[in-house]
């Protein structure tokens, strides 16, 4: 395994992060100062960060219903009440991607900085879907908008899976991930979102899960997220 990957999986940084610390000459093994991120290395290697042993954690993932007012990081300075909070588990983990503190539902949190950045790159285009309630009704000119792709300041969006749920509700699917994009969408057509709730990402899907309540991921689970994330040929 690289070196960046068993620090991530150690629970140490992510994998970005790792490379940092590792290129800064904080990391050894066997003793041995090592800048290279790409170093094959296994439990047995003696890996040490700032002279304290890592050893690759047990890859965790969870699934989490984040209630509103609750912050999309491992730890929030501030007082309110982050994500890594409402997951009852002993490993270090960190959210994947994130949902504005007034939006809710699925979030996924790992340790496995691998998995994390396949769920989130731009370029594996992973779907999310998400239940939109707007302010007002909208019609369908400007759900044909949504779906065809709008223009916003960074750029237009790509085309969306939209399906009508009432004249306020609707379920929005993109393969994107910008800040607060589903919002901005809405606001291109005259619109504003009251609720945005995620309800699916990839093949797994919020279900009943209830707010503030989380549950970890079975194998099979995992392993449909790394098959659906995979890069279209």
């Amino acid at each position: 395994m690289r070196l960046s990957r068993y620090l991530a999986h150690g629970g140490v940084a992510s994998r970005r992060a790792s490379e940092g610390l590792i290129r800064a000459g904080r990391v050894s093994v066997a003793g041995e100062v090592v800048t290279d991120p790409a170093r094959d290395v296994d439990s047995s290697s003696g890996v040490e960060v700032d002279g304290r042993a890592v050893q690759a954690e047990p890859r965790e993932v969870w699934a989490l219903n984040k209630p509103a007012g609750v912050v999309s990081t491992a730890s929030e300075p501030g007082g309110r009440q982050a994500v890594v909070e409402l997951v009852e588990s002993g490993r270090r983990l960190y959210p994947v991607g994130r949902l504005d503190a007034d939006s809710t539902g699925l979030i996924l949190l790992t340790n496995d900085g691998d998995l994390a950045n396949r769920l989130t790159h731009p370029r594996y285009g992973v779907p999310k879907t998400y239940r939109v309630e707007l302010e007002r009704n909208i019609g369908d000119r400007d759900v044909e908008k949504l779906r065809s792709g709008v223009r916003l300041e960074d750029g237009p969006t790509a085309p969306a899976v939209v399906v009508r749920r009432s004249g306020r509700i609707l379920d929005v699917t993109i393969r994107e991930g910008r800040k607060r994009q589903v919002r901005r969408m809405a606001e291109t057509v005259g619109n504003e979102v009251t609720a945005l709730e995620r309800t699916r990402i990839g093949p797994l899907e919020l279900g009943d899960l209830a707010a503030g309540e989380s549950r970890m991921l079975d194998e099979a689970e995992v392993a449909a997220l790394w098959e659906d994330s995979r890069p279209s040929q």
